[in-house]
């Protein structure tokens, strides 16, 4: 299954698009020994491509787990409080899933585009990247989800608006290309359920849960 209004169709054009062509090539152009070597060359860059196109938007099902679940395919990165708020930042590799979901249901209220530059995703200060922050009203209090772009990172896709409710595994959208998200979540209400170095997966991977 390719990622929702992502670009995942650019998967099945390029397929198209390469084999036409080679077909193409082969009725109009000359029947030369090095010609054919180089169009094998440059079909199997092709090939390459579209797999790794495949590869990239593919959006798998998911069970939705218990809690809040992760928002992002990746490794923890970092677990800590940042004045009211519990901060679970998850670092996405160029082969993770990337599109992002709803770690819990609730509203968004806002949504909105800050910051500059494409620093590695994994440093501290790429909290100045250009990043995108989803604020909601949930059961457990306001909750932040902040798309960050990362050194390769072109694009940040948003599936929803301010107004959209969401239940909690919902798509709310993507990053193209290797980047961070971080979750914001009421650290009165909340703890951790995962540390520094974890694997979770979007949707599916329990982060958090209720203080008891």
């Amino acid at each position: 299954m390719f990622a929702p209004r992502s670009g995942g169709p650019l998967a099945a054009e390029g397929a198209v698009l390469t084999v036409s062509g080679a077909i193409l090539l082969l009725h109009l152009l000359p029947l030369v020994p090095e010609f054919y070597l180089a169009l094998v060359g440059v079909w199997g860059a092709a090939f390459a491509f579209w797999l790794f196109l495949i590869a990239f938007f593919r959006d798998p099902n998911r069970t939705i787990g218990g809690g809040i679940v992760s928002a992002a395919d990746g490794r923890v990165r970092e677990v800590r409080e940042v004045g009211p708020e519990l901060l679970i930042s998850v670092f996405m590799n160029v082969t993770d899933v990337h599109v992002n979901r709803v770690p819990l249901d609730g509203t968004f209220t806002r949504v909105q585009d800050a910051g500059s530059g494409r620093r590695p995703a994994y440093r501290p200060d790429a909290d100045r990247n250009v990043a995108r922050t989803y604020e909601m009203t949930t059961a457990f209090g306001p909750v932040r989800i902040v798309q960050i772009t990362g050194i390769l990172a072109g694009r940040l896709v948003s599936f929803v608006t301010s107004g959209a409710t969401l239940a909690k595994g919902d798509r709310f959208g993507m990053i193209v290309l290797g980047s961070r998200v971080d979750v914001f979540l009421p650290a009165s209400r909340v703890g951790a359920t995962v540390r520094v170095g974890d694997r979770v997966h979007a949707g599916s991977t329990t982060i958090a849960q209720e203080r008891t």
